[in-house]
């Protein structure tokens, strides 16, 4: 059974009983989804060198639910010390905006950008028996199929969907958007064969690929990526138009001091430089992203609008 809370602690490090000092104090890394999941394990695995860097006890705390929004209004409702960040992917601070009519907090207003911490890009995918040996034949077999070719995807407005949205729009495609609930569902039909491709972050698909359960066909996104060096981009294969990468991001309060967001962000990007952690998490699959805090503000006004956009033209909601 995994504990929703891990308290990952310094070597030698002791909380002695009614200690106030500062550097004392634990971080709270509030995670958006499940103890498990692709998110909750990046935070896992940075949290040790973070707690390094700043000097105090990290613990994870799993605050799944409302597709990022419980995870959101629990920092909201911490103190602006610092000593709370959120993790989240794309999903719940760029396309959450656009994806629901209400949402109890506001990006701009309430978070203030940390930095992002890794890029997950998507990665085409099909049964071992397709046909299909790279994604401008899997094209080719859409144009000319009767019937629209059945795609899943992890859910209504995820990445993965707004990746099948994107490649039928820009290539002519009739494509048959299934979602599912989440993408562990998904790649199970995939490989049953109810449906005919999957759009999936690398990390959780690169172990099928590997054992050969499923066939990847192409990157979404402008270079190949370093742990599948051999599969070829989407653009490389004459496809335009797919661009969606599920980067995770740090964000804390807008109330919090902006000196103590600038360390945290050194700190951040510090961790993600430690060798350990940056092996363990290009095995996985993710790229270590660090970057400043203005860096990640311009990305996540830019993914905002590049998603609504979509979002609106589609008609688009979340059920």
């Amino acid at each position: 059974m995994i504990q929703r809370r891990t308290f990952l602690t310094l070597p030698g490090l002791a909380l002695a009983t009614g200690a106030t000092a500062q550097s004392a104090k634990t971080t709270r890394i509030v995670v958006s989804f499940t103890a498990g999941g692709p998110v909750d394990a990046v935070a896992r695995t940075l949290a040790e060198a973070l707690g390094k860097e700043l000097g105090r006890t990290v613990v994870i705390d799993n605050k799944p639910g409302a597709n990022g929004a419980i995870g959101a209004m629990e920092v909201l409702r911490s103190e602006p010390d610092g000593h709370t960040l959120w993790i989240t992917s794309v999903g719940a601070a760029a396309i959450n905006p656009a994806l629901y009519d209400k949402l109890p907090y506001d990006m701009a207003r309430d978070f203030a950008p940390v930095s992002r911490v890794v890029n997950n890009v998507e990665l085409l995918v099909v049964n071992p028996a397709n046909l299909a040996r790279d994604a401008a034949e899997f094209v080719a077999a859409a144009r000319k199929s009767a019937e629209p070719l059945a795609m899943g995807s992890s859910g209504i407005g995820s990445i993965p969907h707004l990746a099948i949205e994107q490649l039928a729009d820009a290539n002519g495609l009739k494509l048959l958007h299934i979602p599912y609930k989440g993408a562990a569902p998904a790649i199970a039909d995939l490989m049953g064969g109810q449906v005919s491709g999957f759009f999936g972050d690398v990390p959780g698909l690169i172990g099928h690929v590997k054992s050969g359960k499923l066939r990847a066909l192409g990157i979404a996104a402008p270079k190949r990526h370093p742990a599948l060096p051999d599969v070829r981009t989407l653009e490389e294969q004459g496809i335009t138009g797919v661009d969606s990468i599920n980067w995770y991001a740090f964000f804390a309060s807008a109330k919090t001091p902006p000196a103590v967001v600038d360390s945290l962000n050194q700190a951040v990007r510090r961790a993600l430089d430690a060798p350990e952690v940056r092996d363990r998490l290009m095995q996985s699959g993710a790229e270590p992203a660090p970057s400043t805090r203005q860096e990640l503000a311009t990305l996540l006004q830019h993914d905002t609008q590049k998603w609504a956009r979509l979002i609106q033209a589609k008609h688009i909601k979340a059920e």
